[in-house]
C-alpha cells in the first residue's frame, strides 16, 4: 500500500503544484493591456508636467523621472521580458 500510495500522492502534489504555479492566458491578456495602458498615463503625465514646466519654470515634479537610468533599467527589463514571452525577444 505504501509504495503505490506515497509516490502517487507525491506525484498528484507535484502536478497540483505545478498547474497552480502557471499564468493563464487570459491572465497574460489582461496584464499586456494594463502594461499598455501604465505606459500611456505615463507619456500623458510626461506631457502634462510639460506644460506645467513650461508656464511655471519653478515646477518641479514629484514623481519618477522616465530618463533616468535606474528608472530605465526596469522599464527595459520588463519590456525584455514581455517580448520574450510573445516571441519577439529583442
Amino acid at each position: 500500500m505504501v509504495l503505490i500510495g506515497l509516490p502517487w500522492l507525491i506525484l498528484h502534489y507535484v502536478t497540483k503544484w505545478k498547474t497552480s504555479a502557471t499564468i493563464t492566458t487570459d491572465d497574460e491578456v489582461l496584464l499586456d493591456e494594463l502594461y499598455q495602458l501604465a505606459r500611456r498615463l505615463d507619456d500623458r503625465m510626461d506631457t502634462v508636467e510639460r506644460l506645467v514646466a513650461s508656464d511655471n519654470p519653478e515646477f518641479q515634479p514629484k514623481r519618477l523621472q522616465a530618463n533616468l537610468e535606474a528608472d530605465n533599467q526596469q522599464l527595459r527589463e520588463l519590456d525584455r521580458l514581455i517580448a520574450e514571452k510573445k516571441g519577439t525577444a529583442k
